[in-house]
């Protein structure tokens, strides 16, 4: 019988040595920042920014934005984490967090640089790591990312052509132009090699027929000159290289059926 009890007695003290370790566990962890202010939390986010910890400074600069609400800090903890977004690798979540900025702020003084980093953070949506180990040209991929990034800065130039960032956004709108005209005589190449000539004609006239003065364009007319070749379409032919000859005369597709090995065109930054 008393063996009985002492059992009884020793579950129950290490029932409750459970619940304590339980109790224990289950504390909730304290948040520094519901003592600070606005203004400590952010410069507590910035000093995360300014030494590359991009992924701490997030929650530092959601927490701001809900304290901040409706004050002009909120505004910069909303840019900033669009920011912070972009170096953590999340395009995503940036471009979303712009996007509700510009919604809820239209007439921001901060307008231009929003529309500027939307633009940059779809402009280098390249490969990632391996652009750098496979150099591959910017034209040889989707061009979606591109065609945004384009519109970003179109709208920065013409609704704020004073801005800071305007003259970089209009040399970017060039870029882009050249990428988006190298894109479509990137396929039209592959089309012509794997023999599918007239496809190959209809993506380089794409190329001549909406783009102007770009390097790609002396590419897209060979293209289509070598496509009507092939094909035994002859007047098309002559006419295709009476075009090219016209248009570059020292034209090193007519004499060697291709370009010399040259720095890619679109290293431009």
């Amino acid at each position: 019988m008393l063996r009985v009890k002492l059992s009884a007695v020793y579950a129950l003290a290490l029932l409750a040595a459970a619940i304590g370790l339980a109790g224990c566990s289950s504390t909730p962890t304290v948040d520094k920042t519901t003592t600070m202010s606005p203004n400590a939390i952010y410069a507590d986010a910035k000093d995360s920014m300014s030494s590359g910890q991009y992924d701490k400074a997030i929650p530092l600069l959601e927490k701001l934005e809900a304290r901040a609400a409706g004050t002009p800090l909120a505004q910069q903890a909303q840019l900033d984490k669009a920011y912070a977004h972009y170096k953590t690798q999340e395009p995503a979540q940036a471009i979303s967090t712009l996007d509700r900025f510009m919604k809820l702020h239209p007439a921001s003084p901060a307008l231009d640089y929003a529309l500027y980093l939307k633009g940059i953070i779809n402009f280098n949506d390249d490969l990632g790591m391996f652009s750098a180990i496979s150099r591959q040209d910017l034209s040889e991929r989707d061009q979606k990312a591109s065609k945004e990034a384009f519109e970003s800065f179109k709208e920065l130039v013409t609704r704020f052509p004073e801005s800071r960032y305007a003259g970089d956004a209009a040399q970017r709108m060039n870029y882009i132009i050249g990428s988006l005209a190298q894109y479509e005589v990137h396929v039209a190449r592959y089309y012509f090699k794997r023999g599918a000539y007239l496809a190959a004609v209809n993506r380089a006239q794409t190329a001549v027929a909406d783009y102007r003065d770009v390097p790609a364009l002396e590419e897209a007319m060979f293209l289509i000159y070598k496509s009507y070749e092939a094909l035994g379409l002859t007047q098309l032919r002559d006419d295709a290289k009476r075009v090219l000859e016209t248009s570059y005369p020292q034209s090193e597709f007519l004499s060697k059926g291709e370009k010399t090995k040259e720095e890619p065109w679109w290293k431009v930054w």
